[in-house]
């Protein structure tokens, strides 16, 4: 599991380091007023860039276990993890619901 969470953290890494210039290339390539050559060229520069750098490979994994389903995004943490950590005490502001 541990290998899941550290290519999602890889993966993040590489999107925020890209994301400028992915931007920019994205924008280059749609831009009907450009000449088709540059935005040919864009869009050439658009696939060029790592595979990791597109923002569709992030996935919200559980910051403890690496589960990726189920997870709380304000947490990071999947259900049962949450479930435990605030029948712990462990999560501020968080109380059992009693009624």
């Amino acid at each position: 599991m541990r290998g899941r969470i550290l290519r999602d953290i890889r993966a993040r890494r590489a999107v925020s380091k890209n994301e400028l210039q992915r931007t920019i290339w994205r924008y280059m390539s749609r831009n009907t007023t450009l000449e088709p050559q540059v935005r040919m060229q864009a869009q050439l520069a658009l696939s060029r860039l790592p595979r990791e750098a597109c923002p569709t490979a992030i996935k919200n994994r559980c910051i403890a276990t690496g589960r990726g389903r189920g997870v709380f995004n304000k947490w990071k943490l999947c259900r049962f993890q949450f479930r435990i950590r605030a029948l712990n005490g462990e999560l501020p502001g968080v109380d059992k619901a009693s009624w």
